[in-house]
């Protein structure tokens, strides 16, 4: 009765079955541990939000790694802005997340010496993108800073392509190991994204928004999906081989009743 499961196309479709089906078990767990991860990277922002601020060089030094327990931490530092080093990073958008711009990166000197890259919001990108764009001027004098603490941007962790050749005191990555070459500081590993200045100064850029903390993501849905698909397999074959089976005993009776009768015998 179930010979026809030996045939080529039988076979064929079993072997594509039981190879999709730890295929999707895979990928959907592959998504619940997307899901996870956004878990318990929401929390970290939230709870590293509501930290108390600290000082920046507590949790970051020159040449160091910010750690990612302490990305978003709230830090404070107090200098003075070098604008001779200012420069913009390319290719950002403004907080309605549509509009392009730069954001403003500017040195901030501290007391003892040493700087910390300070992005100071989003500007506009303008009409002529070959030369430095008009800056809102730092706040002069001593300055105190209140941010998030981020980890240097890179092509890996960013997704974004660190182009050459661009105008000058235009990149495309924020990364102080790069602004470190221009400097003669020694300069904190990060960077602080302002929230608060004091002075705050005039006509400063837009600050960056907060990060987004409050989605899960579609990634738990996606993992229901792709192992309701790995169960729907060995369910879809038992289907299928009923229905072969129901068309194999249809197509025997209908051969069984087109067949003639045999005639009687002749005495």
């Amino acid at each position: 009765m179930y010979r026809f499961l030996l045939s080529r196309q039988w076979v064929i479709l079993t072997l594509v079955g039981l190879v999709l089906i730890p295929v999707m078990i895979r990928l959907g767990f592959w998504q619940f541990h997307r899901h996870e991860h956004r878990v318990a990277q929401n929390q970290l922002i939230a709870d590293n939000l509501d930290a108390r601020a600290v000082p920046v060089d507590r949790l970051t030094g020159p040449g160091h790694t910010v750690a990612y327990d302490d990305m978003w931490r709230t830090v404070t530092a107090k200098g003075r802005y070098d604008s001779r080093h200012e420069v913009v990073v390319r290719q950002r958008t403004a907080s309605d997340e549509q509009s392009i711009g730069y954001y403003v990166l500017t040195p901030l000197v501290m007391d003892d010496g040493r700087a910390v890259v300070v992005n100071r919001g989003w500007i506009a990108a303008g009409n002529d993108l070959t030369r430095f764009p008009k800056v809102p001027a730092a706040p002069s004098g001593e300055v105190t800073v209140t941010g998030r603490l981020k980890r240097d941007e890179t092509t890996g962790n960013s997704g974004i392509k660190d182009k050459q050749g661009l105008p000058d005191r235009q990149v495309m990555l924020i990364n102080s190991g790069q602004l470190a070459k221009s400097l003669s500081q020694p300069v904190l590993g990060g960077y602080v994204e302002l929230t608060k200045s004091s002075p705050k100064g005039s006509g400063q850029p837009e600050g960056v928004p907060e990060p987004d903390h409050s989605g899960i993501g579609p990634h738990m849905a996606y993992a229901i999906q792709w192992w309701l698909f790995s169960a729907g397999v060995p369910i879809g074959w038992v289907i299928l081989v009923r229905r072969e089976l129901r068309d194999r005993a249809a197509a025997r009776a209908a051969e069984s009743r087109s067949e003639p009768e045999p005639e009687p015998a002749v005495v």
